[in-house]
Order: structure tokens, then C-alpha cells, then sequence
């Protein structure tokens, strides 16, 4: 492509009533380039004939075939304007002199494609003769090059015809002393009577050379000197284009996108100038790892630089993800060897995003999206290291990411729904309270729990907004079960709270608005916060949950013991219970004399679990705690925990998470011995 700003100085206009640039037709004597091709034909046996004799004097008059003489004599010079003809004369010599004298390189062709004369600058430009007699007769096209391709060829034979009106080129000529040089070739119709052309040749190798120096800076990094985003990008997306992979190679493709771990603490400590030093040895050593890895392969991998710390290999033709991998290995390892940069010592890591992919179908967006995507990983799995692009994992993040950006309309638009698991008393049986779990049904991905969704929700805030109103609405179902079994006795209703609830809301001016709403009596309520979120809590947190449980609110913390498991500090917290997690009780499933192993048994009880859970529930018995118990599933379980004084419990051996219909009727079978 040629540079907009470099083109005029390649490619100078024609003066299309002559045929000649415009900066030639200057040099002319006053009159001449006007009047240049219908004067031709008339001048034809003293310029076109290389043998034409050259002794015409100066002052001679003209015959212009009319029988009328024109002109003066005046030296050699013509007088414009002077006698009755119809146009200005000139003289034979003089024409042939000024040819003869151009200094752009020119030649009239005949309508057969054979030179009828040319000028010595043309000879001396190709280095064919000594001057412009021995190129008289010569195929023009072979001269410049205009039959090496179809269109070019087919474009010339056009003008030739007299059917189009110019045609200009750039060709890349042969000097028989063995260099190269680039011409700009114009090939320009003269009239028709005369039935010829003129070619006219310019050495325009300085210029594209310049435009080549030009285009090297645009398109390679000042501080590495390796190619930049725009060369990269050109590159990738020419080797993505059919044609590039179909005829030959395995068309496949690979890249490797890095970042450097830490690189912005080096230009803030350091400064920019050790900054771009270290950047110029990492380009070293990654262009090394290229040209290793390219040995004895049809090509070596390109190494750029994207911006800031961001380097890219790309790997045309590659061979599988082993290629990839292994070229990410190296690349890893010749890094982590310290530079050393004037006498400064400095060790630098870097996270590594590995694709590699059939050609066919994939876009140079969606390439370097997934690399993207890849690299993150590699940061989020702990930097210094690669990773491999997995689909499955991509889906599950493009997932996430459509559920985030919908999770504040759907609680406007009422897409979530509450489910209730019953919390039985594992002495008596009887249903004591329900845990409100949210689910949302999501119009594309169906019903969803709330593990897939509450850490969005409490990455952007919006989880104050929904669990402000599964607040309310647990509260109201609560209420409403109380008014519609006044025979029962009421059941309370536990809601999670997100710490983040506690930071970014007034959680104590919410639950008092919602119970005053409602009609819910604040004993009917219970919070559950996890166990990180309450341990170590001062504070706004600790104020809030202490007004709380001074308003009556029952306090628990969620999944006891895969925390901070800090018994001594509960005692300075308002919390009324603990739910032991699901990982503690699953040790429970069978009592000793049930369990019969074999193939496909679950794992023999372990004597150790049943002390460290009958530890807990014992002191936190001592604190006033009431203990409940997660993920029961079996009898034997229940068994066990009732033994040891295990409070309450939760599972499927009771019922899974239901409508607020199913509790309805619980409630009501409840009630009926009463009646």
C-alpha cells in the first residue's frame, strides 16, 4: 500500500495534452508543448526516422503541407505569434535537440509496440546502449517489464489500441550491472493521426526507499525495535486469509500472548528509562526463543510488541498445541534467567496465554479474544506460568459475563423466586424454621442456584438490591404463614446476608422497615453470615450485627469451621447459632455396625470425625450456642448427631429446598394433632 503522503512524490501528473510531465513540458521551448503532437506527424521524417538527416539550419522556414510559410528567422529561436499560419512552427533540430536533452526518460512506440525513437536519458536509466539510436526498434515492453502480468500486459495492449487512455505502473527493473532499480512507467496516447504512444520512465528508487524507511518506523516499535500492533495485526489477519493456508502448510495457527508480572512497580521504582531497558532485553531474548523454536521449520514465529508490557508470538503454519506449549516453555525459562542492566540486577515473570487453532473459521477478534481471555487465566492461576485455552471454561466465563450484565434488570423485572429448606429439631422431629434459598430463572439458562450468581452479584453490588428483597419477601411468606396456621407454632425464617449487605446498606434501618412492614416478629428472623465474614469483624459490621441482636434478630454463622473456627472470639459476638458445614457431617453417613465395605461402599466411619464435631457442639454449648447441622442426607447421620447434641438439622433426609406451598402443608399436618 502506498503511503497518501508519498504517492504525489512517486507519481508526478501528466499535462494529458501532451502526454509528458507536467515538470518536462516546462522545459520545452515557449510554444512547444502545446503544439507537440499535431506538430509531430509533421515533423516525422526529421524525428521519428533514427536516420533522419540533422542539418537543417537555424532561421529555416517550415513547410507546413499548406503551402503557407511561416516564421522568421530568429537564430535558431521561434517567434511566437509572428505570420498568418495556424499554429506556431518549430523547429526540426531544436525538437530533436530538446528530446534528445530531457531528463526523463522517454520513448515513442508505434502502434506495434516497437520503439521508434528514443532519448539517451531512457538508455542511460537501462543501461542498454549508449544512447537512445540503439534502442530504436527494440520491443518496449520487454524494455520495462509490461508483459511480466495479465493485467498489466492486457492494460498496455489497450493504449496500444487507442482504446484506453493511460496507463501507469511501477515496475522493478534488472540494471545489467546487477542491481535493482524501481520505475514509475506512464505509457500516454498521442493523437491519433500520429499512431503512436509515448513512454516515459522514472527512477523512483530513492523514493521507495524513503517510503520502505517510512513504513519501517509506522510499523515497528521505537524501544524494542520489533514489529508493533499494527504490523502484527496485518500480519495475523493475512494469515488467516484462505488463501494463505488452503495450498500448502497444515493450516493451523498459534499465539502466544504475554504479559510481565510486576513491570509497572519497575517503572515506578526505577524510572521509564530502566523500564524501556528491561523491555529492549526481554525483546532480545523473546526473539531468541523465536529463532530457536523456528530452526528447521518453514518459519520462525513472529515476535511483537502489542504495548506496555504485552508481547505476542505468532505462529503460522504450527503444528499442535505441543508446538505451543513448548515455545511457551522456553519463553518462560529464558525469562526467569535475572538481567542485568547496566550493573542493576532484575529478575522479571510473565503470564503466558497459549492458543492454537484450525485457521479455517477463526478471525483474527475472536483470536486474540481468546488469548486474552487466556492470559487472565494465567494471572488468575498465579502468574509465572502458561495456559492453554479451554473451551469449556471460556463458556463458562462468556456465561458469567451474561449473567452479571442481566442481574440488576432481572430483580426489576421479577425473575427470582424463593425456595424453603425446613430446619428440623433433631430430638423431636418437628419443624422449627425454613432457610429462604433464592433461585433465578433465568430466560435462556433455566433455573439457576444461587451458586451461580451470588458471587456476581456480590462482585458488582447488585447484590444489596436483591438481597434487600429476598429480605422482604421472606419476611412476608414468614408472616403469611403465621396468619394462615395460627394453630402452629410459628416457624422462624433464616435469610443469608452478604458482608458486602453490611458495608454498602444500612442493614439495621432495612430489617427494622421490613419487620414493621410485615408484621414479622424480629424472634421469627434469623440472619446467616459465613464464618470469614463474622470472625475478626469490628467496626460498622460488629455495631450492626450487636443492634440486631438487641432488636431480637437471631444471628448464625453460615458453614462453621472451613474458616478462622475461633470459639474463644464468638463469645464477644451477638451470635446465637452455629451451622456446622456439610464436610464435617458427610463423615457421619453410616453408623459403625451398618457399614459393610466392598466395592462401591462409601469410606468406613472415621472415629475422629465424631470427636472434633462433638467437641464444637459441646463448647458452643458452653457459650449459649445452639448447634445446627448441614447436608444431612441419612438416618445414620441423624442418629449420630442426635447422640453427641446436635440441635438441629438441614438435608435431604428431611426435605429438599420446596415452594412455600410445601411448607404450607408441613405446617398443617403439624397443626392436626391439635385439632
Amino acid at each position: 500500500m502506498v503511503d497518501p503522503l508519498i504517492d504525489p512524490l512517486i507519481d508526478p501528473p501528466v499535462d494529458l495534452s501532451t502526454g509528458l510531465p507536467v515538470g518536462l513540458s516546462a522545459e520545452f521551448p515557449v510554444g512547444l508543448a502545446a503544439g507537440l503532437p499535431a506538430r509531430l506527424s509533421a515533423a516525422a521524417p526529421a524525428l521519428l526516422s533514427p536516420h533522419a538527416e540533422a542539418d537543417t539550419e537555424a532561421g529555416t522556414r517550415v513547410d507546413t503541407g499548406a503551402g503557407t510559410e511561416t516564421g522568421t528567422e530568429t537564430g535558431g529561436g521561434v517567434d511566437p505569434g509572428v505570420g498568418g499560419g495556424s499554429g506556431t512552427e518549430v523547429d526540426a533540430r531544436t525538437f530533436r535537440a530538446t528530446f534528445a536533452a530531457a531528463p526523463l526518460a522517454m520513448a515513442v512506440v508505434d502502434r506495434e509496440g516497437r520503439i521508434v525513437t528514443a532519448n539517451d536519458t531512457l538508455a542511460a536509466l537501462l543501461g542498454t546502449a549508449s544512447d537512445g539510436t540503439g534502442l530504436t526498434g527494440r520491443i518496449a515492453a520487454d524494455l520495462v517489464d509490461l508483459a511480466s502480468d495479465v493485467r498489466t500486459w492486457h492494460a498496455y495492449r489497450e493504449v496500444l489500441r487507442g482504446r484506453q487512455a493511460r496507463l501507469r505502473c511501477t515496475r522493478r527493473l534488472k540494471h545489467p550491472d546487477g542491481h535493482s532499480l524501481w520505475a514509475q512507467v506512464t505509457v500516454s496516447p498521442l493523437p491519433e493521426e500520429e499512431r503512436a504512444v509515448l513512454i516515459s520512465v522514472s527512477d523512483i528508487s530513492g523514493r521507495r526507499e524513503l517510503q520502505a524507511r517510512l513504513r519501517h518506523l509506522q510499523m515497528h516499535d521505537p524501544v524494542t525495535r520489533l514489529p508493533n500492533r499494527t504490523l502484527f495485526f496485518e500480519r495475523l489477519s493475512a494469515a488467516l486469509e484462505a488463501e494463505a493456508y488452503e495450498e500448502s502448510g497444515t493450516g493451523r495457527i498459534g499465539l502466544c500472548y504475554l504479559d510481565l508480572d510486576g513491570f509497572k512497580a519497575v517503572n515506578d521504582t526505577l524510572g521509564h528509562r530502566v523500564g524501556d531497558r528491561l523491555l529492549a532485553a526481554v525483546a532480545e531474548r523473546l526473539t531468541r526463543c523465536a529463532n530457536e523454536a523456528g530452526y528447521a521449520r518453514t518459519a520462525t514465529p513472529l515476535v511483537a510488541r502489542l504495548g506496555g508490557d504485552e508481547f505476542a508470538l505468532l505462529v503460522e503454519d504450527s503444528t499442535g498445541t505441543e508446538q505451543l506449549a513448548d515455545l511457551a516453555d522456553s519463553v518462560l525459562k529464558s525469562l526467569q534467567v535475572p538481567f542485568d542492566l547496566s550493573g542493576q540486577r532484575l529478575s522479571v515473570s510473565a503470564s503466558i496465554g497459549v492458543v492454537e487453532r484450525h485457521a479455517a473459521g477463526t478471525t483474527a477478534t475472536g483470536l486474540m479474544q481468546a488469548a486474552d481471555t487466556t492470559l487472565y487465566w494465567a494471572k488468575a492461576d498465579g502468574k509465572s506460568r502458561w495456559t492453554l485455552f479451554d473451551p469449556e471454561r471460556n463458556a463458562h466465563r462468556m456465561t458469567r459475563q451474561a449473567l452479571s450484565s442481566t442481574l440488576r434488570p432481572a430483580v426489576e423485572r421479577g425473575e427470582f423466586t424463593l425456595e424453603y429448606q425446613p430446619l428440623v429439631c433433631m430430638e423431636d422431629g418437628v419443624v422449627r424454621g425454613v432457610e429462604a434459598l433464592v433461585r433465578w430463572n433465568h430466560p435462556q439458562f433455566g433455573t439457576l442456584t444461587p451458586n451461580r450468581f451470588i458471587g456476581l452479584a456480590e462482585e458488582d453490588g447488585s447484590i444489596v438490591q436483591l438481597g434487600r428483597w429476598v429480605l422482604a419477601t421472606a419476611c412476608r411468606q414468614a408472616r403469611r404463614w403465621q396468619l394462615d396456621h395460627p394453630d402452629a407454632e410459628p416457624i422462624f425464617v433464616s435469610v443469608n446476608v452478604a458482608v458486602r449487605q453490611v458495608w454498602d446498606s444500612d442493614l439495621v434501618s432495612d430489617v427494622a422497615a421490613i419487620l414493621a412492614e410485615t408484621g414479622l416478629a424480629p424472634r421469627l428472623l434469623q440472619l446467616e453470615l459465613t464464618e470469614s465474614a463474622v470472625m475478626g469483624s469490628a467496626g460498622r459490621p460488629l455495631q450492626a450485627l450487636q443492634a440486631l441482636s438487641d432488636m431480637g434478630v437471631g444471628i448464625a454463622i453460615d458453614d462453621f469451621g472451613t474458616g478462622y473456627s475461633n470459639l474463644a472470639y464468638l463469645s464477644r459476638l451477638p451470635v446465637s447459632v452455629l451451622k456446622l458445614d456439610g464436610s464435617f457431617v458427610r463423615g457421619f453417613q453410616y453408623e459403625s455396625g451398618d457399614y459393610e465395605g466392598g466395592d462401591g461402599a462409601a469410606a468406613p466411619p472415621n472415629p475422629a470425625d465424631e470427636v472434633v464435631v462433638e467437641a464444637m457442639i459441646q463448647l458452643a454449648h458452653r457459650l449459649g450456642l445452639t448447634v445446627t447441622a448441614e447436608c444431612v442426607e441419612t438416618a445414620g447421620q441423624a442418629t449420630r448427631l442426635r447422640r453427641i447434641g446436635c440441635d438441629t438439622g438441614q438435608g435431604w433426609l428431611y426435605s429438599r429446598p420446596v415452594a412455600p406451598d410445601r411448607i404450607s402443608a408441613l405446617l398443617t399436618a403439624a397443626a392436626c394433632p391439635q385439632t
